[in-house]
């Protein structure tokens, strides 16, 4: 996408800057916000990706980016953390986080990520309505339901489910996930993929003590049950 507009949120003035140079370099128009209330006020005016630092001298980076996905719920955000703790990098999915880089990262890797995501945003998924047992999404309206209740499900999360829906009682995997959920030029860590499963798990209501609508095929990929 030529272009797409990227919000920088780091207040490292050296890493803040240099994102930004290296995005107009590539042709995205960046903005920088050293702060959460920077980053909210600049968050005003429209953006297609938003890479958030999680540690942010006046706010928890994790409750800027609740804010952001209240107020924007189609923003792409790609948290930026030095917290290599698993509970960490859950917490900011949950929190709206639609990926993660765990600090230091390589900026091939990073333009690389940003660019798989904001692809996606030029090939959105054809309109159509699935249904899987009281599992209900409608493409079009961008909408899912469990059992009459509506989901509240982010972009990635809405766009895992409706594969899986679509393969309903078949295996899918990793590989197929990545290229159609993020993109097929993705590369590094899809580590992004099982959190996001977590998440999604979590919001169909799936306990612990008994089996399942996403049967995880070790070695393979992931399998929406049939009812």
């Amino acid at each position: 996408m030529d272009g797409a507009r990227v919000l920088v949120v780091e207040d490292d003035l050296t890493l803040g800057g240099g994102l930004r140079q290296a995005l107009a370099a590539q042709g995205y128009q960046a903005a920088w916000a050293q702060t959460g209330a920077e980053a909210l006020a600049l968050a005003n005016d429209p953006h297609d990706l938003v890479l958030l630092d999680l540690k942010l001298p006046d706010m928890d980076g994790v409750q800027l980016c609740r804010r952001l996905r209240a107020a924007q719920p189609w923003l792409l955000i790609v948290m930026l953390t030095a917290r290599r703790e698993e509970i960490d990098v859950i917490v900011g999915l949950d929190a709206g986080a639609d990926d993660y880089l765990t600090k230091p990262f390589r900026l091939a890797e990073l333009l690389a990520r940003i660019r798989a995501h904001t692809r996606r945003l030029e090939s959105a998924a054809p309109a159509g309505r699935l249904v899987v047992g009281d599992l209900e999404l409608d493409r079009a309206a961008h909408r899912a339901w469990l059992a009459g209740r509506e989901l509240d499900l982010r972009p990635k999360e809405f766009d895992l489910l409706a594969l899986l829906m679509t393969e309903a009682g078949r295996a899918v995997a990793r590989e197929r996930i990545m290229a159609e959920v993020w993109d097929e030029h993705w590369f590094g860590s899809t580590k992004t993929l099982d959190m996001h499963i977590v998440a999604l798990r979590r919001k169909l209501g799936e306990q612990p003590e008994r089996p399942g609508r996403i049967t995880t095929l070790r070695g393979v990929g992931y399998r929406l049950e049939q009812p």
